[in-house]
């Protein structure tokens, strides 16, 4: 049985898309200072990395790229 379908596949990239929409509307507004380029490691800027709800949403983009990772391993 395969587990990663295509449509399985097209809605994960669209679930990552819009959390990492997210992620950079809400930096945005927690550090309006930052860069793109400083959101690729947004742990190493203490205004986000410290943040509650900047972790609440990192952890939703982590959840949705752990089970992508897995789907795929499992092929």
């Amino acid at each position: 049985m395969a587990l990663a379908t295509p449509e399985i596949e097209a809605l994960l990239g669209e679930l990552i898309s819009a959390q990492q929409n997210r992620l950079r509307l809400l930096a945005g507004r927690i550090a309006p200072h930052l860069t793109e380029e400083d959101l690729l490691q947004p742990h190493d800027h203490d205004a986000i990395a410290g943040h509650p709800d900047f972790q609440f949403e990192d952890g939703i983009l982590a959840g949705y790229l752990a089970v992508r990772a897995a789907l795929r391993a499992s092929r």
